[in-house]
């Protein structure tokens, strides 16, 4: 069993995850987390570390080939914005899911998560998703709004974590 989670920031990938892997059983690996230790690895803070992958290719390469060994092992739950569609791209067999949630409520979460006030959270949070974007596109020709390659898309605006964990486990056990 290998499951992908993607979504933007906020949308409570992390919360799922936890809850997939108390679940069933399975080693949780978090993209995000690999990116942070490999900036603390380098020296550089998070933000230094986001613009030097705006600029140098090799940095998201990197990460992404580990993501992939991760998954071509099989036996995980991978959480990434990139895990469903290097699963997709690279026709590894997984359950791919992608959550979506509303823009204000995902900026309510990262103020409460996170701290900031709301338009500081929003006006990052707007940034972050643009640089990602232009950046796998640019790399990968990857369109994260290209919601085709997912199994399944939840919606976690309103649901609460327990339901989507729900969805989740009914959605591979039918596939």
């Amino acid at each position: 069993m290998t499951l992908t989670v993607g979504g933007l920031p906020g949308t409570g990938t992390t919360t799922l995850c936890r809850l997939l892997e108390r679940e069933l059983q399975l080693p949780y690996i978090y993209a995000g987390q690999l990116f942070r230790e490999e900036a603390v690895r380098r020296g550089m803070t998070l933000a230094e570390y986001n613009a030097l992958a705006s600029t140098d290719e090799s940095v998201d390469r990197e990460l992404d080939e580990k993501q992939i060994e991760f998954l071509r092992g099989g036996g995980v739950i991978l959480e990434g914005r990139l895990a469903g569609w290097l699963a997709h791209r690279y026709e590894i067999s997984a359950f791919k899911t992608w959550v979506v949630c509303d823009e204000t409520e995902r900026v309510r979460r990262l103020v409460e998560r996170d701290g900031d006030n709301a338009e500081a959270q929003a006006a990052s949070m707007a940034d972050r998703v643009a640089r990602e974007r232009d950046r796998y596109s640019r790399y990968y020709g990857a369109d994260l709004t290209d919601l085709s390659i997912y199994d399944l898309v939840l919606d976690s605006t309103s649901t609460p974590p327990d339901a989507l964990r729900d969805q989740v486990l009914e959605g591979y056990n039918r596939s």
